[in-house]
């Protein structure tokens, strides 16, 4: 899932590529993905688009005052073309989502593989109208420590639960959660308002640490080259049963309905791995 990290840098690239170009046609591929219609999406056509903006892990590009927002869900992602085909896509055929053309030939495709879809497209008069912005706690790159700490000590939940849930911390998602936890030596399991002062501090600092050494990865890359640029930079999400880098144990996994999380026992659960059952007493 693009987090913080690669929503912020699609941001980047398409201020530098996209901004100042008018948008020229956008075409529907994929009905499920638009969420309004009123302004309808064919309601860009023929404007500027003069700014790019993030929220959290939304992406939200001004059109001349109308905004059209995107959340990539798990699987979307943004694709820059050069001299896009002027017929328009099939609908229902293959990822892609929306096309957009832009007055210079160029354009990109939002896409989402897979049979499950989340991919969300707003057109809007404000991003305020979005629902998910509307209810984003402080972003997780602008929150200062003290503000920090006082959401953590008011949070009766495990940590995991704590810096995925976008109304407490906008930005952080599954991967980047994992290396946090990881950088801060902290088991997932852990209950959000039960750290001492010492572990606030150093999930904070993780927080920070972790978050701007992804975006300063990914910020001047291509699109193309996010996703990989994001793989080989982490340290234990996505790496069930490789060494860890820090210890040399070996990265374990839990495993839920429809998602898992990644960890080292040796640097987070003093030795002990966790459960990997849902209904099992879960290590505190």
């Amino acid at each position: 899932m693009p987090e913080l990290p690669e929503v912020e840098a699609l941001t980047a690239f398409l201020r530098k590529n996209a901004v100042g170009s008018a948008v020229t046609r956008v075409d529907l591929a994929a009905v499920q993905a638009i969420k309004t219609f009123d302004p309808p999406l064919s309601a860009l056509g023929g404007l500027e688009l003069t700014g790019v903006a993030r929220h959290g892990k939304f992406l939200d590009l001004d059109v001349s005052g109308l905004h059209l927002v995107v959340h990539l869900a798990r699987a979307g992602w943004l694709h820059w073309r050069t001299g896009l085909p002027s017929a328009p896509p099939k609908p229902g055929k293959g990822p892609l989502a929306v096309r957009v053309h832009l007055d210079d030939g160029n354009g990109f495709d939002l896409t989402e593989q897979g049979t499950r879809k989340g991919l969300a497209i707003h057109v809007v008069r404000s991003p305020a109208e979005v629902p998910g912005i509307a209810r984003l706690g402080p972003d997780a790159l602008a929150v200062d420590r003290d503000t920090f700490l006082a959401l953590m000590a008011g949070r009766s939940g495990q940590l995991k639960g704590a810096l995925t849930d976008q109304t407490l911390l906008a930005g952080i998602g599954n991967a980047y959660s994992d290396e946090i936890l990881h950088a801060a030596r902290l088991s997932p399991f852990k209950m959000a308002d039960r750290l001492s002062d010492d572990e606030a501090l150093r999930l904070y600092d993780a927080m920070r640490a972790t978050l701007t050494g992804a975006l300063e990865r990914q910020v001047g890359q291509r699109a193309a080259t996010m996703k990989g640029e994001k793989r080989s930079g982490l340290q234990v999400h996505a790496r069930t049963g490789l060494p860890c880098p820090v210890c040399g144990d070996a990265v374990r996994e839990v495993s839920f309905a429809d998602t898992s999380l990644q960890y080292c026992p040796t640097c987070q659960t003093g030795g002990k791995p966790l459960a990997d059952r849902r209904l099992s007493k879960l290590l505190r």
